[in-house]
């Protein structure tokens, strides 16, 4: 089991950044990832890394804007997200898996969120 609390949302106006943190409870060597999830659509992936931060994913809307990053002495995943756009408001999720992947499902640890809004 491994507990994941996600802090550093908030509100900024667009052109802004913002860096939010993923603390797990314990050390573990589980892939991770950034998804968010806007009211009526789908969560989607928008950053993943690999246990040793060897390997990286973004999907093209966030591609050069957002950086994934880990501490593993820190058990924390940060995620820089800078020139913010008024779409990129959604409530944020880290999750830990066992691969790195972009599927929500192969996820199997979740944190509870933290709300990002852009204003424009």
């Amino acid at each position: 089991q491994v507990l994941l609390v996600e802090s550093g949302g908030g509100l900024v106006q667009a052109g802004g950044s913002l860096r939010l943190s993923c603390a797990a409870s314990r050390r573990t060597r589980y892939a991770m990832g950034w998804f968010r999830q806007a009211p009526g659509k789908e969560r989607e992936c928008v950053a993943a890394i690999s246990w040793n931060g060897g390997n990286t994913y973004y999907p093209d809307s966030v591609k050069g804007r957002f950086t994934i990053s880990r501490d593993n002495a820190k058990n924390t995943v940060y995620l820089q997200m800078n020139s913010l756009k008024p779409e990129d408001t959604a409530i944020y999720y880290c999750a830990a898996g066992s691969v790195v992947s972009t599927g929500q499902y192969d996820y199997d640890y979740w944190g509870q969120g933290t709300q990002v809004t852009v204003s424009s």
